[in-house]
């Protein structure tokens, strides 16, 4: 059973920066894909950023050039930095992983961000 921890979110004001991170206890690089996905209150989960095992990224259009997704194989890590944080962002913030034919999600992290 492959187990996913978040930590990291909190509250910050717009413009902040916080960083979420994702210990897995399997060693990423054998997972097909892994990213962040976020659910605000009364909208679908949607994609924030992800990346491939041959470490193709994509991102939301809605945090490019503010969010960057990195991994640490050494640790079983991934990140996102999340920077110019608007109160938009402000949703459950849940890692994934895709290994065929399962997706493993971790319990989520709260990001609010304050006006």
């Amino acid at each position: 059973q492959v187990q996913l921890v978040e930590s990291g979110g909190g509250l910050v004001q717009a413009g902040g920066s916080l960083r979420l991170s994702c210990s897995a206890s399997r060693i990423i690089f054998r997972f097909e894909t892994m990213g962040w996905h976020r659910q605000a209150p009364g909208k679908q989960r949607e994609l924030v950023a992800s990346f491939t095992s041959t470490g193709a990224t994509r991102y939301a259009d809605s945090v490019k050039g503010r969010f960057t997704i990195s991994r640490d194989n050494t640790n079983n890590t991934v990140y996102l930095q999340m920077n110019n944080l608007k109160p938009e962002d402000t949703a459950v913030y849940y890692c994934a992983a895709y290994s065929f034919p399962t997706a493993y999600w971790g319990q989520g992290t709260q990001v609010t961000v304050a006006s």
